[in-house]
């Protein structure tokens, strides 16, 4: 089968892998219909996460249709429509009982083998899921290809943002970082009941997107998000602070726009050292700091009713869709964002 390959830092290859078979009887193998390249990806492909075999099919974002099931399979049948969160989870295991799948003591990411150990990914015509049962979902019938491709990752993670940020109805809120998550946690925040979300970022197509969805859009590079906030909460700063970007001016920037006794939710993926600020700041303001990947396979049932209600809205962030022969290309697009873009899906 063809699919996307890593093969050094800023090297992608388009490249013929054998294609996967069921290797347990919990296997399934889905045909590819829809995948995408994520910010997380970017890590891997600037280096900044390392470990990767060459060779190693990259993805974690897809949708498709059972086409091969193993011998313990009872609730998947061929010919399922499905969609996956970006990593397997047993759905037994006490991490999973407590709604954290994203650490299922089983669970393994979709695009990462590191010594030859690990799970290819999604960008390829195939792809094997193992624990399937309780990793895959099927996916219901008034939902789009699109939107069912959002909820596996970029919806789920966004959701998950603006929970762990504790919205609530009339809060006041900010989202740092207006990349695909970034506006997925702008959806939900208001979803959730938010009075206002400000959308801070530097790219106007973003921040435009950001504006459709119901947010003040803040150019941090053309005005202070800090006054701005501080100036619509008597002085106070947002109630919580959503980050979606994961670096070290992000975390400062959080620290700046939430009020005291306020939360920073992070879901913006970091590779510093160190915090950005030091435990005094927080204890001074008494803050919460909310951290973590996000479990997805938890919290895409929650997130489906935001899909039937701006499901059209929301898949537009999907800018771009190219054929996976053109996947070289799309990595060189989604990095650089040319021609506006914001997310790019790819049909093997």
């Amino acid at each position: 089968m063809k699919a996307l390959v890593y093969e050094d830092v800023s090297k992608i290859r388009l490249a013929e892998v054998p294609d996967p078979t069921p290797r347990a009887g919990t296997d399934v193998v889905v045909r590819v219909e829809l995948t995408a390249i994520c910010g997380s990806d970017m890590h891997v492909y600037h280096g900044r996460e390392c470990g990767l075999d060459a060779g190693t099919v990259m993805g974690h974002e897809f949708i498709g249709t059972v086409v091969e099931t193993g011998r313990e399979i009872a609730s998947l049948s061929k010919g399922d429509r499905v969609l996956s969160p970006f990593s397997t989870s047993c759905g037994s295991c006490f991490f999973c009982r407590q709604g954290l799948t994203a650490r299922c003591v089983a669970g393994q990411l979709y695009g990462w083998v590191e010594g030859g150990e690990g799970l290819h990914g999604a960008q390829a015509e195939y792809v094997r899921v193992p624990l399937a049962e309780s990793t895959l979902v099927v996916i219901p019938e008034d939902v789009s290809h699109g939107q069912a491709l959002l909820l596996g990752d970029v919806l789920s993670t966004g959701f998950f943002c603006a929970q762990q940020a504790g919205v609530r109805p009339g809060g006041i809120y900010a989202v740092i970082g207006c990349g695909p998550v970034g506006l997925m946690a702008v959806a939900s925040a208001l979803e959730l009941g938010a009075k206002q979300v400000f959308a801070v970022d530097r790219v106007a197509s973003r921040l435009r997107f950001a504006e459709r969805l119901g947010a003040t859009p803040i150019d941090l590079d053309r005005v202070d998000p800090v006054e701005i906030v501080r100036a619509s909460t008597d002085g106070r700063g947002a109630d919580g602070v959503l980050e979606a970007v994961g670096n070290a001016p992000a975390h400062r920037s959080a620290l700046q726009l939430v009020r005291p006794g306020g939360t920073i939710s992070v879901v913006g993926v970091h590779n510093e050292e160190q915090f950005a600020f030091t435990p005094t700041e927080l204890y001074d303001r008494n803050l919460t700091y909310r951290v973590g990947r996000c479990p997805a396979r938890s919290v895409i049932e929650e997130a489906i009713p935001l899909v039937r209600r701006r499901g059209d809205e929301l898949e537009a962030v999907l800018t771009h869709r190219l054929p996976l022969d053109r996947g070289v290309e799309a990595y060189t697009m989604f990095d650089t964002k040319a021609d506006g873009c914001v997310k790019v899906a790819l049909a093997p």
